[in-house]
């Protein structure tokens, strides 16, 4: 916006928490190294945000990843209208996380919609999209990326229609859309009876920066926690071996329950990279052929 040579007139952003995993940069400091007035309020339906936004007098409004919905008296502040940066195809994917949604989805496309908020979430008229693919192997983290550059190209092409009034609202038909709510970490529990591919796309859905799939297994010490961080999908079948984490030849391998297996390239224990001889070596399990 800066760039187009917009007046940011105020930054409605979240407080920088140290303790969070933060894999992105900091919109408090790039408003702070262009002077722009920044407020971090807890509660989106405060006093406190409501006069502030309606003291900067907005003529628009944008919301771009904020992790609360906007009241519909603040959007009604801003007089030629509120638009939210959402990432995916509308109406496809609407709600949270919607990349971790399309990749566990084994989806093959996704982007970035500009789109006029409303009470709903992701309802309202689409302003402009831009499609990226998802890769075969592609991470929700790798995917993530491009959808960041599909949301700048998508602005950066609608801005002066809608700044001069001519920017097109087109039907988002809701019905031939999907919502999906939060992912819980509980979600990221991998079910060894699904399908190889079903399995491959809950790990690429969550692994790093995201907190990555795990799965417990019983050995000698108790139940242990091991996290799958990075994976390939494997061709082969395996049908002597049971669903689950298994070493053969040397390698950690995990069967699913179509008799493929995910060739498992990173496995952390106790937040430290384990290999095969060091899983087996905690398990008491080794096959050799």
């Amino acid at each position: 916006m800066l760039a187009r040579g917009v007046d940011v007139a105020l930054v409605v952003t979240h407080e920088d928490n140290p303790t969070e995993n933060i894999w992105f940069g900091s919109v408090n400091a790039v408003a702070a190294e262009h002077g722009i007035a920044t407020i971090t309020p807890d509660d989106p339906k405060s006093p406190a945000l409501f006069d502030a936004v309606q003291a900067a007098r907005p003529d628009f409004i944008f919301s771009a990843y904020y992790r609360h919905m906007l009241p519909v008296e603040v959007l009604a502040l801003a007089p030629r209208g509120a638009y939210n940066m959402h990432g995916s195809l509308l109406p496809k994917y609407r709600g949270r996380v919607p990349v971790n949604w399309a990749v566990l989805h084994g989806e093959t496309e996704t982007g970035a919609t500009l789109h006029e908020m409303t009470a709903k979430p992701d309802a309202g008229l689409l302003i402009g999209q831009t499609a990226v693919p998802i890769l075969p192997d592609d991470t929700a983290g790798q995917v993530f990326d491009k959808v960041t550059v599909a949301a700048e190209q998508t602005l950066w092409r609608v801005l002066p229609g809608l700044l001069d009034g001519t920017a097109p609202r087109l039907p988002n038909e809701r019905e031939k859309g999907s919502y999906f709510g939060g992912r819980k970490p509980e979600d990221g529990r991998i079910d060894w009876s699904q399908t190889a591919q079903q399995v491959y796309n809950l790990v690429r859905a969550v692994a790093p920066p995201y907190p990555g799939a795990f799965t417990d297994v019983a050995a000698p010490a108790g139940t242990l926690r091991f996290v799958v961080n990075e994976a390939r999908l494997s061709h082969a079948r395996f049908p002597n071996l049971q669903p689950g984490l298994q070493v053969e030849d040397n390698a950690l391998l995990g069967v699913c329950g179509d008799g493929h297996a995910i060739v498992i390239h990173e496995l952390l224990h106790d937040g430290r990279v384990i290999d095969a001889a060091a899983f087996a070596g905690l398990t008491n399990s080794s096959r050799h052929s």
